[in-house]
């Protein structure tokens, strides 16, 4: 069995919508799902705010690869566009974390290497585990220390029905 962390993000049309097509995707393995949270773009800042979430999920039929996959057809159904890099998207799902595994292979890096950086992954990840470790960086609430929270703001709002 497999266990992974996935965030989900939108900036691209029904964001909400879309959001909530990734969880019915992912329906089948969810272990977990956060809250939603409202943030600015990281890395292009000139486009619209992001809704973000984070997800645990399981499976005995799916390795890392498998996630990656699973994560880019829900990205395609959704209608994404790859055409700038950070750039706008209908649908993002990244493979944060796989318990018990590390990659540095180009298309799949493990743990996902922006996440130390990302308050938009961890305080929706802290949410739904608090006492999760972050492999090669230890316990994100301690991660969580030296970043900022400005700019997320929770959704309560919204929520993600699975």
């Amino acid at each position: 069995m497999t266990r992974a962390v996935l965030s989900l993000g939108s900036n691209l049309g029904d964001r909400f919508a879309l959001l909530q097509g990734a969880v019915t995707g992912l329906r089948e393995h969810l272990q977990a799902v956060s809250p939603i949270y409202e943030t600015a773009a990281w890395g292009v800042e000139d486009q619209p705010d992001f809704l973000n979430a984070v997800v645990i999920v399981e499976a005995d039929e799916l390795d890392e690869w498998g996630w990656l996959r699973l994560g880019q057809r829900l990205e395609n159904e959704a209608g994404r566009v790859r055409t700038k890099h950070w750039g706008p998207r209908t649908l993002d799902v990244d493979v944060v974390t796989v318990d018990g595994v590390t990659s540095g292979h180009p298309e799949l890096v493990l743990p996902h290497p922006g996440t130390p950086e990302r308050a938009t992954v961890l305080i929706p990840w802290l949410d739904i585990e608090p006492g999760a470790v972050l492999a090669g960086h230890g316990p994100i609430k301690d991660v969580m220390a030296g970043l900022s929270a400005d700019g997320v703001r929770r959704r309560d709002d919204l929520r993600l029905e699975w």
